[in-house]
């Protein structure tokens, strides 16, 4: 069992403002948003498939608690409602594909991978992907 648990520091992010504006997320917010999710301080526990995941920035603190093949509700990047389910796609690498519960919207999901000493996140919205990478703190 792979162990994500731990405190992680981004070390490098791309597409994140494609992503935002794939979501349909203005100009403005997105600048504030970028600046704000520039340094995001993530904490993750861990006990077998359960999860807790803490991610702070500047301006917002998210938090979610999910087992895998377990549905959960929480909310896509831009603050909408969503049903969640997550499962393993490999031995070390979720995938979470997110419905929303209002609205319509591109089709999103997430990924968190461990390779190496890193942990890939991925974002996905229709065909924009973000991907960010963090190293443990």
């Amino acid at each position: 069992m792979p162990d994500f648990a731990g405190i992680w520091k981004m070390k490098s992010s791309e597409n994140f403002d494609e992503l935002l504006k794939a979501l349909g997320v203005n100009a403005m917010l997105r600048k504030v948003a970028v600046a704000a999710a520039s340094k995001p301080h993530v904490e993750i526990r861990q006990n077998g498939d359960q999860f807790y995941i803490k991610t702070s920035t500047t301006v917002r603190t998210t938090e979610i608690n999910f087992t895998v093949a377990e549905e959960f509700y929480e909310e896509t990047v831009d603050g909408r409602k969503c049903k969640s389910f997550p499962v393993w796609d490999k031995e070390n690498k979720i995938y979470c594909k997110q419905t929303l519960l209002d609205g319509a919207g591109p089709r999103t999901y997430w990924t968190r991978e461990l390779v190496g000493d890193e942990l890939i996140l991925t974002f996905g919205a229709d065909d924009v992907v973000c991907t960010r990478i963090y190293v443990r703190a």
